[in-house]
């Protein structure tokens, strides 16, 4: 994910690159439209789609805007706290946006959301600290070294994501 740290260095800039990159049937979005219903038409900072054409759940239109629910959707959220977590996260939630993060700079926390029986519930880190995307397989952060700043570490992390059994099989599966 192409998510700019606060100071606007885009310290995953290159992790989004990497993810992109090594996984065939995912694209990922900056700043697109995204038209969820005719009520909801979005921003968002990142959206990941995974292909229509591999299972994915959104169209981009002959104008690159994207049509339906992104199966993940990222926000970096200053002054927008109480809108990305308020009305965007409802919108998201109604609409099947089946994960949702949001970094909220000024308190210095990553929220990330997954959809359950059609309600967000938080994904939490494991007991590495280590959160991991239930629908992009091998993509792992490390919310306290985004945070800090520490992007070797970040790095490290999203590479042993891209190393996992599970992201091989995910792969496969985009594959056929």
């Amino acid at each position: 994910m192409n998510l700019p740290s606060p100071k606007g260095t885009g310290i995953l800039a290159d992790e989004r690159g990497i993810y992109e990159y090594e996984t065939i049937g995912v694209e990922i979005a900056d700043n697109a439209s995204v038209y969820l219903d005719p009520a909801n038409g979005p921003q968002p900072d990142i959206a990941v789609i995974i292909d229509p054409d591999r299972g994915g759940q959104t169209r981009i239109t002959e104008l690159d805007s994207v049509e339906g629910p992104p199966e993940l959707i990222a926000e970096i959220s200053a002054s927008t706290v109480s809108i990305d977590l308020g009305a965007k996260k409802n919108a998201y939630e109604r609409n099947g946006v089946q994960e949702y993060l949001v970094w909220r700079v000024l308190d210095e926390a990553i929220d990330w959301f997954v959809l359950q029986d059609g309600q967000y519930v938080e994904l939490l880190p494991d007991e590495d600290g280590i959160a991991r995307s239930r629908i992009f397989p091998g993509l792992w952060l490390d919310r306290s070294a985004l945070i800090q700043g520490d992007t070797k570490h970040v790095r490290a992390i999203v590479n042993q994501g891209l190393l996992s059994e599970n992201y091989l099989q995910f792969v496969q599966s985009l594959e056929r």
